[in-house]
């Protein structure tokens, strides 16, 4: 027809956020949660440097305002894709400046406290920036971001500058309530607003689990610095077994249903919630209680003939008992139903740290492993049938 062009538009370069469309991880964010691992080993490395009760509040401190970060960035990247636009570099900036925090972990409550602090904010700003871009035609999303968000993210970095500048209790107390502001900020300013993709995000936690994990590999290596004897192979077998026992509790069933739990939720508010709750909030204890076994694995592998001190003990029994209750937790959270065995197994756990300073350290991990492999072959057994049915209609149902 005469009068009109026939000529394909040409597309402007995109200088803006992307929604996503897509439900699997990208590249960029599996690049992204390395630089977390980085900041796991570091938080574990601070703990195994000072192994006393101060030395493992500072390395949950510090773990939760990284893991709190971390949080941040799985809610952006199931609204915006990282991979188009300017997102893309901002990603970069977050992740350099996320890799700065890290390596200032190890002095970050003496000289690095200012350089941690400033770095931290620095992740966060990039954060709701972001945020505040992709939210410019969705009213309902600037507002939760400007109301809220801002707001709790503000009041905790600037506490975390401040906690530079003190010493003692004074500092660690700073930290604490940084740490209780910037966590709270989701349950005193609502969970309207906000959007996310299902698969997407469960899959960013699942991931995250694994990386846990593969720390508690790590700190095998690490803590097996001496010649390879037979301590350490049977130390580095059963160390294995424990970090396999506790993928099994996680993946074999309890990730499949809290995902389908999050599916079915209404969008919106109900599914906010849900996902806060499941995720954001009860996925660090299950990172915390990793890494304090990754800790305690590291003494082990140090003197596998030898007791533990009191508090790599308790680190090595509670960090697996703390990660066993946040299951129990999360069960109920998502169908309102009791592991009693879990609880069991935790309390078990925990009754060991007293005979653990006692025994050699290998005796100790050997019986952990024991407990979770018959965990592990009790639910396997005892819920075989319902087990089967749910693996089943969780995969045969649309991704």
């Amino acid at each position: 027809m005469a009068g009109v062009s026939t000529a394909t538009p040409t597309r402007a370069p995109r200088m803006t956020a992307v929604m996503r469309e897509r439900e699997t991880v990208t590249p960029l964010e599996l690049f992204f949660d390395l630089v977390f691992v980085l900041a796991l080993t570091q938080c574990t490395a601070l703990m195994a440097d000072d192994p006393s009760w101060e030395g493992l509040a500072k390395g949950m401190l510090v773990l939760g305002v990284l893991w709190w970060a971390w949080v941040g960035y799985s809610w952006l990247t199931s609204v915006v894709d990282p991979e188009e636009g300017a997102v893309r570099l901002a990603m970069f900036a977050a992740m350099a400046a996320l890799l700065v925090a890290a390596l200032c972990v190890p002095e970050v409550f003496d000289e690095t406290a200012l350089v941690f602090a400033c770095a931290y904010a620095a992740v966060r700003l990039a954060h709701i920036a972001l945020f505040l871009v992709a939210s410019r035609e969705d009213r309902a999303l600037r507002r939760a971001v400007l109301s809220g968000l801002a707001g709790s993210t503000a009041m905790a970095s600037g506490l975390l500058v401040g906690a530079s500048f003190a010493d003692g209790a004074l500092q660690g107390s700073l930290w604490a309530v940084a740490l209780a502001l910037d966590m709270a900020g989701p349950l005193f300013f609502g969970q309207q607003g906000w959007k996310l993709m299902v698969g997407h995000f469960s899959e960013r936690h699942r991931l995250i689990v694994i990386i846990a994990l593969g720390e508690s590999i790590v700190a095998i290596g690490v803590g097996a610095e001496r010649s390879v004897d037979a301590g350490i192979v049977v130390a580095a077998v059963l160390g294995t077994a424990v970090a396999a026992a506790l993928w099994w509790l996680y993946f074999d069933i309890v990730a499949l249903v809290a995902e389908r739990r999050l599916a079915r939720a209404t969008p919106g508010r109900e599914q906010n919630v849900i996902a806060r709750d499941s995720f954001s909030y009860l996925h660090l204890p299950m990172v915390a209680g990793i890494v304090l076994l990754a800790l305690g694995l590291k003494k082990t592998l140090e003197h596998t003939d030898d007791p533990l001190e009191v508090v790599p003990a308790f680190a090595l029994l509670g960090g697996t008992a703390l990660y066993l209750l946040a299951h129990v937790a999360f069960r109920w959270r998502n169908i309102h139903r009791f592991s009693w065995h879990r609880l069991l197994g935790a309390a078990l756990l925990l009754a060991l740290v007293p005979a653990a300073v006692e025994i050699a350290s290998l005796v100790t991990l050997a019986l952990i492993a024991a407990l979770l492999a018959a965990l592990v072959v009790y639910e396997t057994v005892r819920f075989a049938e319902l087990r089967d049915r749910l693996r089943h209609q969780v995969a045969q149902e649309p991704g």
